[in-house]
């Protein structure tokens, strides 16, 4: 888990681009999704992490976006995950 407020922004686009960092999250609420979901993208970039994976979100108590990640937030809901 990277917290956004500990990355340069040269450095976080870098990491994006190599494909190291595939999903950003909302510290507070302990909610993950992708790195183009539009709630997200409104988040102050205190409460904002990035991960490199669902698993790594997971495994820091994180839950999967309803919006940008309908799928995996109902299996996570109804306990298949």
């Amino acid at each position: 888990m990277i917290r956004h407020t500990k990355i340069s922004d040269s450095n976080l686009r870098n990491k994006i681009k190599n494909g190291e960092i595939c999903f950003g999250g909302n510290q507070k609420l302990k909610i993950y999704g992708t790195l183009k979901c539009a709630s997200g993208k409104r988040m102050k970039r205190e409460n904002r992490v990035f991960f490199s994976s669902e698993n790594e979100a997971r495994q820091n108590g994180f839950r999967p976006c309803g919006h940008c990640m309908k799928t995996e937030y109902k299996n996570w809901k109804n306990g298949l995950i």
